[in-house]
């Protein structure tokens, strides 16, 4: 076997198995469900282009070719790439990205790659069709585990009614959808053969499956995409097709208004409110309160987009913006947004203007080429309802490995069918078997193995010492082992690591079981590479915020107000900072600005109540123990609200009936053993011994783990 036919079959070979990564969840590795596939889809692409090396210098037929989509896509990476390592805010994170989105400028560069591999293998070979169908093959198998969901035979990892498949995430699944529903139907309409009925008739079964499924992840913003996609591409057909193509596509839009207006006239109708995905679907007739935090966070990203218009905040930015210009009546959504969830303003976002106007540019030309090529209509009528329904979809949603894939294959389809030769490349002479065996293969190969060690191996290799750090069966000596080992790889998601390590830290700092060299060492190790991510990243208002918990919660309630403040400095109108300065202040008997920081989080919007507890609480461990109960009477309708601040303040007057009935409703909000513990020490103070003994009874029976604690506490309490 030549050379150039081993090239030619591992490229051809990593190319064909892309398209079944959605398959690949590796548990061994943190965020399971995105980092196996994306370390996989990087060593692909890496193997692919070695091999695309070796074929582009012994035959021409290979090699890079000029178009317009390919020129501007190609720009918006080399921009995003400049920013990224130069303007970014965190350049570090804004090219490596991290575990959760595995995004940044590493993966553009990757489906550059991509886009121009596939081009010139895929066209050269004749074999787009193949691909395509392999990839709706990897989508069907994926959709058997939705389908499995939805039975009830597979559990959803998301813990909702929202089903995820082995994609791990219900949008993300949507997505993926999206783009294998026009897939499947085009490649059902291409396959007329008499002997391939069975194939066409099995691709229309699977995309009214794909759109069952589309349905059930609740994905509100990829059910309107399709929507439109199906909009567009019958105006597309009507335009395009004779008189019988206008009946069929003038009863689909027909079809399409129907469904639609069907929807919002049942909307409020009993059916719709017990169903949760159509009443997620019917939430969109009501934009102000189904979008409103969107609407909050998009007007929180042009207020960013303004500041730095021209070079943005680099990739993985947005979460400075939304620190910086938080608007406090987001308290009930998650404390941390990573993203605009609308890929367009995420551009803007992550490199101002001109990264969108580039992206803009690749994909309208894309758009444009596939509309100008010589390809059969249902090709370019589907793939550019593809392209349509991607776009509004991503009005409210933000991409992912399954909707750059098949974006970037469309882009290299659309690339191809309006290239034409590079004359510099067409020019350069095809390498004799003498130096592609001796010279071009052997530095492809080593091309490949230094990009796949590199940039993929100790990222890899700290997934793995990450999740067995945070294992709990690991001894403590074990875990500290191994998040040293998962730091010292010095892989993409240092801070990340570090977030997991506070948390362990602050879990073994109070852990008797655990060496005092041991538990130091881990608060010592957090410590240094929480500075050291300070270092790289000053103005992370989160990262302030978590060193400062991490302080307060081994009882360095001083050492983390600096923190804490930086953090405020950062994100001065968040409720979560200014009540954690709050906690900080309460902890040092500091009740008076404790009081403060409380009031302060309250009147950024009165809605949100917590800090009303707060100041309750404050009010009581000061001693004015007739307001703080007041206040939780007129706030909650009781004084025993079940809340940890609360029962400090209890046990700080040494209120121990206050107490024990505070314990007693925290247990009947969640059953835990240590609140069981609070109960027992709450009895023992009140001198209610046979209470305090007959609650250890009832925990050694509920929870045996805890035997040797129990007996331990009814030897002492015996002994009394």
């Amino acid at each position: 076997m030549t050379t150039k036919t081993i090239a030619r079959w591992v490229t051809i070979g990593a190319l064909f198995i892309i398209p079944f990564l959605g398959l690949y969840v590796s548990n061994s590795m943190y965020f399971p469900f995105i980092t196996g596939k994306n370390f996989a889809f990087r060593a692909l692409v890496e193997i692919a282009f070695a091999g695309w090396i070796v074929l582009a210098f012994c035959d021409r037929r290979y090699r890079p070719r000029f178009s317009w989509p390919a020129v501007w896509y190609k720009s918006f990476v080399v921009w995003m790439v400049i920013v990224d390592l130069f303007f970014a805010v965190n350049a570090h994170k804004a090219f490596w990205s991290n575990y959760e989105r595995m995004d940044g400028g590493i993966t553009l560069i990757h489906l550059w790659i991509l886009l121009v591999v596939m081009g010139a293998v895929l066209s050269t070979e004749n074999l787009w069709r193949k691909w395509w169908l392999a990839f709706i093959a990897g989508n069907a198998f994926v959709c058997v585990y939705g389908l499995s969901q939805l039975l009830g035979i597979s559990a959803i990892h998301q813990g909702s009614t929202r089903i995820d498949a082995s994609i791990g995430n219900a949008e993300y699944f949507a997505g993926y959808l999206l783009f294998a529903i026009a897939v499947t139907l085009w490649q059902a309409l291409e396959t007329r053969a008499k002997n391939m009925q069975w194939l066409r008739y099995s691709l229309f079964a699977l995309a009214a499956i794909q759109f069952v499924l589309l349905f059930e992840t609740g994905t509100r913003g990829t059910l309107i995409g399709l929507l439109a996609a199906g909009f567009f591409g019958s105006v597309l057909w009507i335009i395009e097709a004779g008189k019988q193509g206008r009946k069929v596509a003038l009863t689909v839009l027909a079809v399409l208004i129907i469904i639609v207006g069907g929807l919002f006239s049942v909307r409020n109708a009993s059916f719709v409110q017990n169903n949760p995905q159509i009443q997620r679907l019917t939430s969109v007739f009501t934009l102000k309160s189904a979008l409103g935090p969107r609407i909050t966070i998009w007007h929180m990203a042009l207020e960013g987009i303004a500041e730095k218009p021209v070079f943005g905040w680099g990739q993985e930015g947005y979460n400075y913006i939304f620190n910086k210009y938080y608007e406090p009546q987001l308290y009930a959504q998650e404390p941390w947004f990573d993203r605009a969830h609308d890929i367009f303003l995420d551009w803007a976002v992550a490199g101002g203007i001109p990264a969108l106007l580039l992206f803009l540019a690749a994909l309208l030309t894309a758009a444009w080429s596939l509309y100008r090529a010589p390809v059969s209509r249902h090709e370019r009528v589907l793939l550019l309802a593809a392209l349509f329904g991607y776009s509004v979809q991503g009005l409210a949603v933000f991409d992912n490995l399954f909707t750059y894939i098949p974006l970037i294959a469309i882009f290299s389809m659309a690339h191809m069918a309006s290239s034409r030769p590079i004359k510099l490349m067409e020019h350069w002479p095809e390498v004799n078997d003498t130096k592609l065996d001796t010279l071009v293969a052997p530095s492809a190969i080593v091309v490949g193995a230094l990009l796949l060690w590199f940039v993929n191996a100790p990222s890899v290799l700290a997934s793995g010492d990450l999740i067995q750090g945070l294992t709990p069966t690991n001894s403590p000596e074990q875990r500290l082992s191994y998040f040293q080992s998962a730091i010292d790889h010095h892989g993409l998601a240092h801070q990340e690591i570090v977030e997991q390590l506070l948390s362990t830290a602050s879990q073994e700092a109070n852990d008797a079981s655990a060496s005092q060299a041991t538990r130091q060492g881990l608060v010592d190790l957090a410590g240094k590479e929480m500075n050291a991510e300070f270092v790289r990243a000053p103005h992370d208002a989160r990262l302030r915020l978590q060193y400062g918990l991490f302080l307060r919660s081994i009882g360095d309630s001083k050492d983390a107000q600096p923190q804490s403040a930086a953090a405020r400095a950062e994100s001065p109108n968040k409720q979560i900072v200014i009540m954690e300065q709050g906690m900080e202040a309460f902890q040092l008997g500091q009740y008076a600005a404790a009081k403060d920081y409380f009031n302060q989080a309250y009147k950024l919007d009165t809605d949100y109540k917590d800090p009303l507890l707060s100041i309750a609480a404050t009010d009581i461990a000061s001693g004015n123990t007739a307001a703080g109960k007041a206040l939780l009477q007129q706030t909650y309708g009781t004084t025993s609200v079940p809340n940890q601040m609360l029962i400090l303040a209890y046990y700080q007057i040494k209120d121990w009936n206050d107490l024990i009935d505070i314990v007693k409703a925290q247990l009947a909000k969640a059953d835990d053993v240590n609140t069981e513990f609070q109960l027992v020490a709450a009895y023992y103070q009140a001198g209610r011994m046979n209470d305090a003994i007959a609650e250890l009874h009832a925990i050694a029976q509920a929870h045996p783990e805890a035997s040797q604690e129990v007996q331990g506490l009814l030897q002492q309490l015996n002994a009394k």
